[in-house]
């Protein structure tokens, strides 16, 4: 395993950091992970991910959005971070190399609405996806994943505020080629309460297991 640490260069000049984790062997998968609101290229899921990635053959680029990159505390407009999205994609996927696009909560919901308005990707993988704000249950981000015909992964904790199991389990049955897997006793963050049998990182190698089966499958 290797990894490199560049940079890319957004359409209004500007540019970002991000971090590529390269297998041993030729991989056959590219991931684009990118994290949640409140994360950034050290995003310790991410990390993790990657490495657990490369041990099964598969790249992983990592990348922060611009206002992560300006240390600022509020997200980028939507606009700004769906064209991050798109700089990322085509800056680094590869001939020969199925790509598949995601991340955590945030990170991947808007990696999933760049694919969806058009930019092509052999798959989706989100980590806890934000289905609507906690308490919200009205207030739904998923318009734009109903018709979505990529094969995509949802992997979320069945104590996450930002979406029920059933929530989240009747989306993916709506969906045309979705699947969604169940972290017990996981939260939105992936922690789990201190009386459990099982660790934080019990479920971040349940998570990272389940896609790199998943991935399997689709080769």
């Amino acid at each position: 395993m290797s990894w490199e640490t560049f940079r890319i260069t957004l359409e209004d000049g500007s540019d970002i950091e991000a971090r590529r984790t390269n297998p041993a062997a030729q991989p056959g998968w590219l991931f684009i992970y990118s994290p949640g609101a409140g994360s950034n290229i050290h995003d310790p899921f991410g990390k993790y991910l990657s490495e657990q990635l490369a041990s099964a053959d598969v790249a992983c680029v990592r990348f922060q959005f611009p206002y992560m990159e300006a240390r600022k505390r509020g997200p980028d407009r939507p606009p700004i971070l769906e064209a991050t999205w798109r700089a990322v994609i085509d800056a680094v996927r590869e001939p020969g190399l199925k790509l598949c696009v995601g991340g955590r909560s945030m990170g991947g919901r808007i990696g999933s609405q760049v694919v969806a308005s058009g930019t092509e990707a052999d798959a989706i993988a989100l980590f806890a996806y934000p289905l609507h704000p906690p308490g919200k249950p009205e207030r739904r981000r998923d318009a734009h994943l109903v018709e979505l015909a990529v094969p995509t992964l949802f992997c979320c904790g069945d104590r996450d505020a930002f979406g029920t199991t059933d929530e989240l389990g009747d989306l993916a049955k709506a969906m045309p080629h979705a699947r969604h897997h169940i972290l017990a006793g996981a939260d939105h963050g992936f922690s789990v309460k201190k009386s459990d049998q099982r660790t934080r990182e019990d479920v971040w190698e349940e998570a990272a297991s389940t896609f790199v089966d998943w991935l399997e499958e689709l080769r």
